[in-house]
C-alpha cells in the first residue's frame, strides 16, 4: 500500500479513536479502514493498535510510529501548501460549519461573490447550531457567534452587530412605544427560552444601568422565529441586527430604545480554525472574504 496514504489514515484512527469515525472524515468504511490499518500492520511487522470491543489504544510499536509519521505528514502537508501557493490562487475544497441563521441570511447570499473570486475552490456548507468539533469532525473552519469558549483553536473577527429592540409597526400603534426600559415589563417580549419563564433584558444610558425581567406570550430556542413573530405583531424582541437588518429597512420592525443600548451592544461573529503552521490559501481567502464583506454594519442591514 502506499506509504504516505497508510500513515495518513492511520494518524487519523489515532486522533479520532475508532475506525468509524475516521472513516467519516475519509469517506471510507469502517471496514475499508480496519483492513488498510491491518495492511500496514503486515509492512511494518508489528502491532500498532490494541483492539477491544469497547476502543482502541496503541501499542508502544504504534505510539512510536504515530510520533514518527505525524513529522512526516506534516512536512508532505507543507511541501503540497508550497507548491499550490506559487500561483497564489486559493483552490480545492472548503469545508465550513455555520450556524442556521447565519448561513441562511448572509453566509448563503454571499458564495456568489466569493465564487466569481475564487473559482477555483469548492464549497461544502454544514448547517447547524451544534458546536462542531472541527479537528475530528474534519472542517476547515467554523463561523461562530457571541462570545467564544477557550479552546485550542485560532479565532479572528470578521464583524459585530448591533443589538437592537425592536418590534412591528402594528403592534407598537397597539400597544405603544416603550420610552424606557423598565416599561417593557408590561410588553409583550419574545424571550429566548426553551420553557415558558422571563429573561433579564440588561440596558446601559444616561442615567444608568438597569436590568428589567420581560416575559410574552412565545418562548423559543431560535432567534429568527423570534424574529419573524415579531414581525407578525407578537411582541418585542432583542436580537443582534444581522438577524433584524432588513426587516428594518423595509419597514416590518421598528427599532425602539435606541438612547438605551443594551448590554452587552453587540455580537461579534467569529471565524475559528484549527492552529496550523501555513493556513492553507482557501481558507485564508475565505476570512478574508467575510471580513470584506461582514466587518461594515451596513451589510446587516442592506444599506
Amino acid at each position: 500500500m502506499d506509504s504516505v496514504a497508510g500513515m495518513r489514515i492511520f494518524a487519523r484512527v489515532v486522533e479520532t479513536g475508532s475506525f468509524s469515525a475516521a472513516g467519516r472524515q475519509l469517506g471510507m468504511a469502517p471496514s475499508s479502514v480496519s483492513r488498510r490499518i491491518s495492511e500496514l500492520e503486515f509492512d511494518l511487522g508489528a502491532h500498532l493498535f490494541y483492539r477491544t470491543t469497547r476502543k482502541l489504544s496503541l501499542t508502544e510499536a504504534g505510539r512510536l510510529y504515530y510520533e514518527r509519521a505525524s513529522r512526516i505528514l506534516i512536512d508532505v502537508d507543507e511541501a503540497r501548501l508550497a507548491v499550490s501557493q506559487l500561483d497564489g490562487a486559493p483552490s480545492g475544497i472548503l469545508k465550513v460549519t455555520v450556524p442556521a441563521s447565519v448561513a441562511r441570511l448572509h453566509v448563503a447570499p454571499a458564495l456568489a461573490a466569493f465564487h466569481r473570486r475564487c473559482p477555483a475552490v469548492q464549497t461544502v456548507l454544514s448547517v447547524t447550531d451544534r458546536v462542531v468539533d472541527l479537528v475530528e469532525e474534519g472542517f476547515d473552519l467554523a463561523i461562530r457567534v457571541g462570545r467564544l469558549r477557550d479552546s485550542s483553536l485560532v479565532a479572528r473577527k470578521v464583524g459585530s452587530a448591533r443589538r437592537v429592540v425592536c418590534a412591528s409597526p402594528g403592534y407598537l400603534d397597539r400597544a405603544g412605544v416603550p420610552q424606557e426600559p423598565a416599561e417593557l415589563a408590561g410588553h409583550g417580549c419574545l424571550t429566548l427560552r426553551s420553557h415558558p419563564g422571563t429573561n433579564a433584558w440588561r440596558f446601559g444610558g444616561a442615567k444608568g444601568p438597569s436590568v428589567v425581567r420581560v416575559s410574552g406570550s412565545l418562548f423559543a430556542d431560535d432567534g429568527e422565529v423570534l424574529s419573524a413573530a415579531a414581525v407578525a405583531g407578537l411582541g418585542l424582541v432583542l436580537v443582534p441586527l444581522w438577524l433584524v437588518g432588513h426587516e428594518i429597512d423595509r419597514g416590518r420592525l421598528r427599532e425602539v430604545l435606541r438612547e438605551f443600548p443594551p448590554d452587552p451592544s453587540t455580537t461579534p461573529l467569529y471565524a475559528v480554525y484549527p492552529h496550523q503552521r501555513h493556513l492553507p490559501p482557501k481558507v485564508r481567502a475565505f476570512i478574508d472574504f467575510l471580513v470584506e464583506r461582514f466587518a461594515a454594519e451596513t451589510e446587516w442591514t442592506g444599506g
